[in-house]
């Protein structure tokens, strides 16, 4: 079983995530993070093996997050799920070391890429496709 961190400040945007991923025989969420510093904590007392990871969070945004997570366990992919999603969101989700970046509205988007990553690639949306 894959093992995956859902990373969101909406208990329902929480819910909506694991019920999208656990459809997948494969997928289990091991866990979920309400903000940033939980996610952190989560991910060091037990790495999972993706993240899921809102960007806009109360105390730390996903970018922050997951430069950390990244310093710590580069090898655990993440995909930041978000509401609006831009070129520049993308470009500086890239830089902080996010493998994939996808909006939350994509349900079919958010498991193609969640699938891309679990096998070692990464998932941006065609960048012509995007908001500036």
């Amino acid at each position: 079983m894959v093992r995956i961190l859902v990373v969101d400040d909406n208990p329902a945007v929480r819910h909506y995530l694991r019920a999208l991923l656990e459809q997948q025989s494969t997928w289990q969420v091991c866990d979920e993070a309400r903000n940033g510093r939980e996610a952190l904590q989560r991910v060091e007392n037990n790495p999972p093996d993706m993240i899921l990871l809102d960007f806009q969070m109360p105390d730390l945004n996903g970018l922050d997050v997951a430069r950390r997570i990244n310093r710590l366990f580069p090898e655990i992919p993440i995909l930041m799920v978000t509401i609006h999603l831009s070129k520049q969101l993308a470009e500086e989700a890239r830089r902080a070391g996010i493998r994939g970046a996808c909006a939350k509205s994509d349900v079919g988007s958010i498991v193609q890429a969640v699938d891309a990553l679990l096998h070692a690639g990464t998932y941006f949306p065609p960048m012509n496709s995007l908001h500036t």
